[in-house]
């Protein structure tokens, strides 16, 4: 690695590879016919609030995909807020959530 890529890493909080990886794992939950996954994103030292919403409409599965500003050192603390946070995000939309009928979208 030369020394401009070095200190731009200094600056830039590491090496874009070692930037976001998979975070820690945990069983789903279910919360009004949802099935909750959380999956926090590693970032250097930190873990990013993040999860997908899943829902069984018509046959056919539905997800919604949500990654928050929330960060946290404790993968424990992540995985609780991000279950947290996919129930109120259910709570709030209602019905609504998958009405749409698409099969994959952020929310």
């Amino acid at each position: 690695m030369s020394i401009l890529s070095n200190l731009f890493s200094m600056f830039s909080g590491g090496p874009k590879s070692e930037k976001a990886s998979a975070g820690p794992a945990a069983e789903p939950q279910v919360h009004q016919d949802c099935v909750i996954f959380a999956a926090p994103i590693r970032e250097g030292s930190q873990l990013r609030l993040a999860g997908r919403i899943e829902k069984q409409v018509n046959g056919e599965t539905l997800e919604r995909v949500f990654i928050r500003a929330d960060v946290f050192t404790s993968e424990q603390d992540a995985l609780e807020c991000t279950f947290r946070k996919a129930r109120q995000i259910i709570d709030q939309n209602g019905p609504s959530l998958f009405a749409d009928g698409v099969k994959s979208r952020n929310v």
